[in-house]
């Protein structure tokens, strides 16, 4: 049997784990001393609290090599294979580690580790389509390959709510960060070749802004594939999420519109409010 895992960045909800059958490997999120596990043990709200009480965005990191190499023990020793998923090796050594790991167990032959070169639900999407394959008794090569092809397809990006929290990071300088403040400034954050890129900003409350990003991507999803879309939020208004799902379903394109929270690896670097319409195009 061939087992699907990812890192927890991949920002799928229970029920889509549960359905899938996907294992998950969490990430660490330090705030301050404190050491937590991503979907564990602290949650994206305590995390916005915490920065925004102490003025500080918490640190991520990868998962140690004796966690990853627990996990995949934990199956391998039922007997199964694996297909591995991390968010992109650009952005964390969660895939540098997870092949290391295969190599100290000696299991390269029977693990595949795949780089998403995506984050979030980019990874998830990539996800459940190797858990779909994997489900019709698809082989280790063949899910490799085929998600290999995938993999460039996917539109993954998001609209931010605030810069303060990319800018704690170190992903926005000060300046950007008082500018878009200020100009009530909303940029567009695209991945692609695994590394993130501002592209358009949009201004207004939420309902608009949020809304002017979505339907700026209409062409781009009336092409998409048709199985599912993803609006992916780290707690945004429900009446915001509700419009942009009434509209994807106003597309009569998708057999699925699906919503799920992003995580508190996610979270803590995009902070509150920030939402993405996530899909994979159709090939040529």
């Amino acid at each position: 049997m061939i087992k699907v895992l990812s890192d927890s960045t991949c920002d799928l909800s229970p029920d889509l784990l549960e359905r899938y059958d996907i294992g998950i490997i969490p990430l660490y999120v330090r705030l301050g001393d404190e050491e937590h596990l991503d979907g564990v043990d602290i949650t994206p709200d305590e995390i916005f609290e915490w920065s925004d009480r102490v003025g500080e965005t918490p640190k991520t990191a990868a998962p140690s090599m004796g966690m990853i190499m627990d996990h995949f023990s934990k199956y391998l020793d039922a007997g199964d294979q694996l297909v591995v998923f991390t968010i992109s090796s650009s952005m964390s050594s969660s895939y540098n580690n997870c092949c290391i790991a295969a190599e100290e167990l000696d299991a390269e032959d029977i693990i595949r580790v795949i780089d998403s070169e995506n984050l979030s639900t980019g990874v998830g999407l990539l996800v459940i389509e190797a858990a779909l394959m994997a489900k019709r008794g698809c082989s280790l090569d063949e899910i490799e390959t085929r998600i290999k092809e995938l993999r460039p397809l996917v539109r993954a990006s998001f609209v931010v709510d605030t810069l303060v929290y990319l800018h704690r990071g170190g992903r926005c300088s000060g300046l950007a960060a008082m500018l878009g403040g200020a100009l009530k400034l909303h940029p567009r954050i695209a991945v692609s070749g695994g590394a993130m890129s501002p592209g358009q900003k949009y201004r207004g409350k939420p309902q608009k802004f949020v809304m002017d990003y979505v339907q700026d991507m209409e062409a781009d999803l009336k092409k998409a594939r048709p199985e599912r879309v993803f609006i992916t939020h780290s707690g945004c208004d429900e009446d915001v999420v509700d419009t942009v799902r009434e509209y994807l379903r106003s597309l009569d394109r998708f057999a699925e519109v699906l919503e799920t929270r992003a995580g508190s690896v996610i979270s803590s670097h995009c902070g509150p409010g920030t939402l993405g319409v996530l899909f994979i195009a159709e090939e040529n």
